[in-house]
């Protein structure tokens, strides 16, 4: 039995938008009600969400098969990217990558050797079914897409050389960290950081890998959407239920 099909990678090499949603709340609860809404695919996040090792675990439990999920961890720490894969996570987005050598290093994070150093308990792991899952440790590694976040003028600089490293999926713009890198603190809509998003945006997939891009801004959103990005996430659980929350009560003032 080999492991399990990862259908977000699979559709990463098609036409398709994956049409996404940032959770942040830490909440298996949440977690499972926004993967029954029909969003392709949602971020569990480790960066800014209050999320550790077993909150995702618990998040992971509660979706299920209902949709796809990508997982952030905190950064680039290879232990941590090697629990995130052992209890289940098979797409990795890694924040604040700033180089071509770093984004090879996560690419060997998230690869069993030889192709990698991901080290190997699969017979622990709920990725494997606990060791249920014969073929993990053969068919594992062509089922782990390697997503890298690029948020930075200095990641911007880096960009063709982070794009020619073999085995990177995808590679994800960060528009509010650009924006505050590039003076523009706050205000990632303005038109000096979105030349530069979308010029990176373009190269991205001109380079034959998925481009992907957060935004709430709805009008920002569907102009990504029209550029053809591969992986779109166009709000969050936190965002989501405050405007919603402030509506129905202002219907009522």
């Amino acid at each position: 039995m080999p492991a399990r099909k990862n259908k977000f990678k699979a559709r990463l090499k098609t036409n398709d938008v994956q049409i996404g949603l940032w959770v942040g709340l830490g909440d298996p609860s949440v977690s499972e009600l926004a993967a029954g809404t029909g969003f392709d695919w949602l971020v569990i996040d480790g960066e800014h969400g209050p999320n550790g090792l077993r909150d995702i675990l618990g998040q992971l439990r509660a979706i299920g098969d209902k949709t796809q999920v990508v997982v952030r961890p905190r950064d680039d720490n290879r232990a941590e990217i090697k629990q995130m894969l052992d209890i289940g996570a098979q797409t990795i987005l890694v924040p604040m990558i700033e180089s071509g050598a770093q984004a090879a290093e996560v690419v060997r994070s998230m690869k069993y050797p030889p192709e990698g150093v991901r080290g190997v308990g699969a017979a622990l792991a709920r990725a494997s079914g606990y060791n249920a899952v014969d073929d993990y440790l053969l068919t594992a590694n062509d089922e782990i897409c390697a997503l890298v976040q690029v948020e930075s003028r200095i990641g911007i600089e880096a960009l063709d050389d982070i794009l020619t490293v073999a085995g990177v999926d995808g590679v994800f713009i960060g528009p509010a960290d650009l924006a505050a890198d590039m003076g523009y603190l706050g205000n990632p809509g303005c038109e000096e950081v979105q030349a530069v998003v979308r010029d990176a945006l373009n190269r991205i997939r001109a380079a034959g890998k998925a481009a992907g891009i957060l935004t709430s801004d709805l009008l920002l959103a569907q102009s990504y959407h029209d550029m053809g990005v591969a992986f779109l996430a166009v709000g969050s659980d936190v965002g989501v239920m405050r405007v919603g929350l402030r509506a129905l009560r202002g219907r009522f003032s």
